[in-house]
């Protein structure tokens, strides 16, 4: 390899071009053309601008590097790799295999160095937007003069894919509106999809797009110039009133002789004819594999080393933030901690059994209570609040004057939502919540899923739970969402039956660790339950518990979630009359009841009795499991329809005489 011939920094920029290449040729699976396209981004960002240190890949002052353009994740790894993270060379040769750090896209908690999970496009783009409203915040709340905690920058990469995606521009116009000037965002132009030139779908002008959202506009004629890239990305750096996008053209498997700007580069293997000809476009040993020169390591190695003492001098500055401002310092260390403020729970209302409360309603005076026991807990609904009851009546807005502001206003922008949701999640300190109806949980689903990938722990929000929200018909009653949601891994779903019930839903959340938790209220006015007749809500940390038992072994359990338990605990009253002995189990979460032990489990729904009927206002799918053979579901087996509701309980058979004769019918 004639190095001589090159300047270190064009043959580092090379040595990643043809490592990821050599990686994607050995798994035989990948996406080579883009990281040999855009390995000069990579090369000017870890090089001259990003803050990082590989040695505490969490220090909480680094600047977020997101690849929203998943997919060219090989380019991350490879710098990663050089610039000394927890990765080896074999890890990169076992790009995409199992078990492996390396896989198929960005993964956030397989390999340090990764913030998000990307890969579904557009993701990445809305997380950032997330990760900036997470950094402005804790700047508002703990920055003081001369102590400038946190100024940390959001750079990502992205794709023509990802802004095509329409989570992107509904996170693009959040952004604009919010002036999220931490927000450096680089677009690699090379005009190539799966299926072709971009021109076969996408022609708009994606600058003057940008400029309308409110957004600081580049455009980077080659990617190769490097002095170009530096020039933007310092422009950007010092604009610090709009979110900036860096447009760079590139050129998809550049110095492939035979694949360069074509589509057949961008999701399969070169081919080792194809890779030994890149190589020597390079200037390398075609027949040598996953060569880094010395130089190239020691090079990238050294700007990597530089992130220790850029931490050290932080770390020596928050040790003098921490005796001029020991109370903040304090709240800070407490709530990165991951533990919650002693005594916070204390502060959770109790609702006497008076009349009847929304379980939305009961939510908000559940958030109104806490909240200032969590001054990290901030959150909105998508132009929802009102609704949903998630406004924290004590504290302002987030806004462009008022980064410390607590509600959030997402617009009717449920997808960005969620994924700024897990940015901010990501965002170590902060516990974001965000609200919508439950059937525009639809809009959310990929961000839900993610969160459910990363085990991290937005809080969704969820309210007018059924066919109860009436007249606003079958488009906005939700009868598949809980099945559906419900069927993610590493997520609890929390249907409380009443006030008390909501109150622990949130505790439970707030204290819930690993994975997200989806909270589902009613719109409509539910019964109080009596906390000194029957069993404490504090039990529905469980899962499931015996809400009110019959005074001999049960011949029937009755089990329902929400509002459907104080149609079970009626029917309870009027089958004891009849001479029949019911059980209430009140169900607000499987996953919870899930995690009991066995022994609990038959202690809820004991074996022996066989005769079970579980009642909801959604799909039935799923609760066959706790009702068995022997037993019935009283659920929706269609979509429900616009009428007050009283009328649609009748209509599709929610009625106490309904219930009392599907439980009298198992038992003949």
């Amino acid at each position: 390899m004639a190095t001589d011939k090159k300047d270190i920094e064009q043959l580092a920029i090379d040595t990643v071009r043809i490592l990821s290449a050599d990686a994607v040729q050995k798994a035989n699976s990948g996406h080579p053309g883009t990281p040999m396209a855009i390995a000069p981004i990579g090369h000017v960002l870890w090089t001259q601008f990003m803050h990082y240190n590989p040695k505490n890949p969490h220090w909480a002052n680094r600047d977020r590097f997101i690849l929203s353009a998943g997919h060219a994740c090989m380019f991350q790894y490879s710098f990663l790799y050089m610039t000394g993270y927890d990765l080896t060379m074999d890890d990169l040769k076992n790009f995409r295999q199992l078990h492996s750090k390396t896989a198929g896209h960005p993964e956030y908690g397989l390999l340090d160095g990764i913030e998000v999970t990307t890969g579904p496009l557009g993701q990445g783009f809305a997380n950032g937007v997330g990760f900036a409203i997470g950094q402005k915040y804790l700047a508002a709340r703990y920055n003081k003069p001369g102590f400038d905690l946190f100024n940390y920058k959001i750079y990502a990469v992205c794709s023509d894919g990802d802004l095509m995606e329409g989570v992107a521009s509904e996170a693009a116009s959040l952004a604009g509106h919010l002036e999220l000037g931490n927000i450096i965002y680089i677009y690699d132009d090379n005009h190539i999809s799966i299926e072709g030139d971009t021109d076969i779908t996408f022609n708009e002008d994606v600058a003057k797009r940008f400029e309308s959202y409110g957004w600081h506009v580049q455009v980077v004629n080659d990617v190769n110039d490097t002095k170009a890239l530096s020039n933007a990305i310092n422009n950007a750096k010092i604009e610090t009133s709009k979110p900036s996008i860096i447009k760079v053209r590139s050129h998809i498997a550049y110095g492939s002789p035979n694949k360069v700007d074509t589509a057949g580069a961008h999701g399969s293997p070169l081919g080792p004819d194809e890779i030994k000809l890149v190589k020597k476009f390079f200037g390398f040993d075609p027949e040598q594999s996953f060569v880094v020169p010395d130089e190239v390591l020691e090079y990238y190695r050294n700007c990597g080393a530089k992130g220790a003492d850029t931490e050290k001098k932080w770390n020596d500055l928050f040790a003098e933030y921490k005796k001029k401002f020991p109370e903040l310092a304090a709240e800070y260390e407490q709530v990165t901690s991951g533990e919650l403020p002693k005594g916070w729970a204390d502060s959770l209302p109790v609702f006497k059994a008076e009349g009847k409360m929304a379980t939305r309603q009961a939510s908000g005076k559940v958030l109104n209570a806490i909240a200032s026991k969590l001054p990290t807990l901030i959150g909105g609904a998508a132009d929802l609040a009102p609704s949903t009851e998630t406004n924290m009546k004590e504290y302002s807005s987030f806004t462009v004057e008022h980064r410390d502001g607590r509600n959030f206003h997402f617009g009717i922008r449920e997808h960005a939502m969620g994924s700024a949701l897990n940015g901010m999640a990501l965002t170590k300190g902060i516990i974001p919540f965000g609200a919508t109806f439950l059937m525009f949980s639809e809009y959310m689903r990929p961000p839900i899923r993610l969160a459910a990938i990363m085990k991290i722990r937005p809080i969704f929000v969820y309210t007018h739970d059924s066919i109860g929200l009436g007249e606003d018909g079958t488009t906005h009653q939700p009868i598949e969402q809980l099945a559906s949601l419900r069927s993610i891994p590493n997520i609890v779903v929390l249907r409380p039956a009443d006030a008390n019930e909501t109150a622990h839903a949130w505790r439970v959340a707030l204290e819930h660790k690993d994975g997200p938790v989806v909270l589902v209220f009613t719109r409509q006015g539910l019964p109080v339950i009596d906390q000194d007749k029957y069993t404490s809500a504090f039990e529905l940390e469980k899962g499931a518990y015996i809400l009110s038992d019959s005074e001999k072994t049960p011949d029937v359990i009755l089990i329902a979630t929400g509002s459907e338990v104080s149609l079970i605990m009626a029917a309870q009253e009027k089958l004891k009359a009849d001479g029949v002995n019911a059980r209430v189990v009140s169900m607000p979460s499987w996953e919870l009841f899930e995690k009991q032990s066995a022994a609990y489990k038959e202690k809820v729904f004991p074996k022996s009795v066989k005769k079970r009927l579980a009642v909801e206002m959604a799909s039935p799918l799923g609760w066959h499991k706790y009702v068995t053979d022997e037993g019935d579901v009283l659920a929706m087996h269609g979509f429900g329809e616009s009428a007050p509701a009283e009328e649609l309980y009748k209509e599709f058979g929610f009625t106490v005489d309904n219930v009392v004769a599907k439980a009298k019918a198992l038992l003949k």
